[in-house]
């Protein structure tokens, strides 16, 4: 099979066709190369190649179409409202919670500071006791321990005392 001379003689009756059937002329020529691509790796068993690839067009264009339909569906049964972006004095605030969370995490231990980031990800606590190496029976004291120290240098001012191995 000569797919070079099938192309020059198919594609741009393909591409009209398809041009006209979808009304964009990208799409017409993304489903005219995908009907080419799939006449290179899987030829038709018959010699008639050019109502192959009509037929191949028109089931990728009415498959895209059964998608979008469903995207659409799904869409309108429950769309989404982008939230409304935050008001510029809240915007601070939480900058400022986020700066005071980080500089806090930062002036306790090591290995509370992964605990605490590990439960917040959701991690179990056999989960984390591998990750930290400590039986699991331990990190449900460390990470109270880890609470407590957190909870301590948080709520101290910045500069303040940083000893917070207690």
């Amino acid at each position: 099979m000569d797919v070079d001379s099938i192309f020059h003689r198919t594609y741009p009756r393909l591409f009209r066709y398809l041009h006209r059937l979808t009304g964009s002329p990208d799409t017409a020529d993304d489903l005219a190369q995908e009907s080419f691509v799939r006449l290179v790796s899987r030829p038709p068993p018959d010699a008639d190649v050019q109502p192959w690839l009509f037929r191949v067009a028109t089931n990728l264009f009415l498959d895209g179409a059964r998608a979008a339909g469903r995207h659409r569906r799904l869409l309108a049964s429950a769309p989404l409202d982008p939230p409304a972006p935050p008001l510029p004095d809240e915007a601070v605030e939480h900058a400022e919670r986020v700066r005071r969370v980080r500089a806090a995490l930062e002036r306790i231990p090591e290995r509370d500071r992964a605990i605490l980031l590990m439960r917040a990800e959701g991690f179990r606590y056999e989960e984390i006791a591998h990750a930290v190496d400590v039986a699991p029976s331990s990190i449900g004291p460390l990470l109270a321990r880890a609470v407590r120290r957190f909870v301590t240098v948080y709520s101290r001012p910045e500069g303040g005392n940083d000893d917070a191995s207690e």
